[in-house]
């Protein structure tokens, strides 16, 4: 087993400074959204990078068109009533270690989740049976019609459940026990993980099948900084970026050997408004807020044009994103000024708004890095002209997590990665105050919307409705403002190595990193 003092051995040994990619080697560096991850146990982690795509599979997978292919399962079965799902294993896989990945695995997996933070993607499933060694059946205790998707994310990502029960708190950081395309050699928090090749590895998801990554060694770097990223790809000193700031984009289009890979975006930015916290605690005060916003200035000023203005908090490729108009947020002028002089908040001679002798002055939490800076400071600009005055609080990447669990920010700027409607739950669950629900929204009708569409719809179409009905309901509370819905802005250096076009995937994860080629 390998102890942590290993693990921060590399970047010791060359005083921090990463030693050249060679031949089979790559190095590529996260998106700043996957930056300060502190484990891989997917089981109890609410933050995991592109790592663990590579060092686990799933049950199933999502293609380019969001539609589900095999991956650890070849097939599966839904009963007509929802009650019963049977899923076909795929034969020959194994663990990392060795260890053989059946139907017995699975029943022993599920019940890792219990009492997780993740615990709530299994919920609707009563237990496992084992049907053979190369099937399993599901025994519900409600019909699920997410559970596909829940299966497929990266939180459900499938562990030696040995190894994990063995190892404890070491799981994850220490060591990695998956049956995925890459093995865990090192892992230094906040700075590197390095992968090894798995060459036993032939079920990849969908038609990847038969054959390992061409890479040896994978290095994933976390830089927070987004300019210092690209210094780093533009002098070689690594070969990808996951995440090109569009700040950057003509760089890399104007350089003879650096390429842009462009995929569907399935992140959002948005401001989340404390609503416990005065003057936020005035649902017309949120109001202004939510209308301040110029979000097509912002595409335009702090993106170069690229993505689209967000007006609501799912991805405009859900159809739970699909409100009615008068739910949707805006840029109106005209609708803020009016909500704050609706509220009692009149405009002062420095144009600051003013009440009961009291300046309309609050403070926006934002991260280190550069493009959240410069958003950040549009934002602030934005608020200034309704009349409310933002001072902007900056923080580390990793440290504005714990800082939110102290439930003191009043705005945010920040970000979510996610392709599914349940992200509503996640960020907006009276039970999950403090973090992830920094808004601090605990409302009774959110809460009873809530439970009808995680659990009580029997199929999709109930579902989509369902969670229509709790996005539109919570963006009547104001509790957050959507700002922007990215694209994806992979750059890579075409002297190093070859990206597929097009990735039939819908995020470039394992199958990205299947298909990728090195050149010698």
């Amino acid at each position: 087993m390998k102890s942590l003092g290993k693990l921060l051995l590399g970047t010791a040994l060359a005083g921090g400074l990463m030693v050249p990619a060679q031949a089979q080697d790559v190095v590529a560096v996260l998106s700043q959204n996957e930056t300060g991850a502190t484990s891989y146990n997917p089981v109890s982690a609410t933050l995991l990078s592109v790592g663990a795509w590579l060092m686990y599979d799933r049950l199933v997978a999502k293609d380019e068109n969001l539609q589900y292919v095999p991956n650890l399962a070849e097939s599966w079965e839904e009963a007509p009533d929802g009650m019963t799902w049977t899923f076909k294993l795929k034969p020959g896989v194994t663990f990392h270690n060795g260890t053989p990945f059946t139907a017995q695995t699975v029943v022993d997996w599920l019940p890792l989740y219990k009492g997780s933070e993740n615990e709530y993607l299994f919920d609707a499933i009563d237990h496992a049976e084992v049907v053979s060694d190369t099937e399993v059946k599901f025994v519900m205790k409600r019909p699920e019609p997410n559970l596909l998707y829940n299966l497929s994310t990266v939180y459900a990502s499938i562990p030696d459940p040995a190894a994990f029960t063995e190892l404890g708190e070491e799981f994850g950081v220490a060591e990695v026990v998956g049956t995925g395309p890459f093995k865990l050699d090192s892992f230094e928090i906040g700075n590197q993980t390095v992968l090894l090749r798995n060459d036993d590895y032939a079920w990849g998801p969908g038609d990847a099948t038969g054959h390992p990554a061409k890479i040896e060694t994978l290095t994933l770097r976390e830089i927070a900084e987004a300019s210092t990223a690209f210094l780093e790809l533009k002098t070689g000193g690594v070969d990808m970026l996951m995440n090109v700031p569009t700040d950057f984009v003509g760089e890399v289009e104007g350089s003879g050997n650096l390429k842009l890979l462009e995929l569907p975006g399935t992140d959002l930015v948005y401001m989340p408004i404390n609503v416990t916290k005065p003057p936020f605690d005035d649902i017309k005060v949120r109001e202004a807020v939510a209308f301040a916003i110029n979000r097509q200035e912002i595409v335009e000023a702090v993106f170069g044009g690229r993505g689209k203005a967000a007006d609501g908090f799912l991805i405009s490729a859900l159809p739970e994103s699909q409100i009615a108009p008068e739910y949707r947020m805006t840029y109106d002028p005209e609708r803020a000024n009016k909500a704050l002089d609706d509220a009692g908040w009149v405009k002062g001679a420095d144009g600051i708004r003013e009440k009961g002798g009291e300046k309309l002055k609050v403070t926006l939490w934002t991260q280190s890095d550069s493009i959240f800076r410069r958003l950040s400071e549009v934002v602030q600009a934005q608020l200034k002209a309704v009349g409310l005055e933002a001072e902007i609080l900056t923080f580390d990447n990793a440290a504005i997590r714990d800082q939110y669990k102290t439930g003191e920010q009043q705005l945010a700027v920040r970000t979510y990665l996610w392709d599914n409607a349940d992200i509503l739950e996640w960020f907006f669950s009276g039970e999950r105050l403090y973090y992830p629900n920094i808004s601090m929204l605990n409302d009774p009708k959110a809460e009873e919307l809530k439970a009808a569409a995680m659990t009580g719809a029997k199929n999709s179409a109930e579902r989509e409705a369902n969670f229509r009905a709790y996005h539109e309901y919570i963006n009547s509370l104001y509790p957050y403002a959507p700002i922007y819905e990215p694209v994806q802005l992979m750059g890579y250096n075409t002297d190093r190595v070859t990206l597929p076009e097009p990735l039939h995937a819908a995020r470039f994860n394992t199958l990205g990193f299947l298909q990728l080629e090195v050149k010698e």
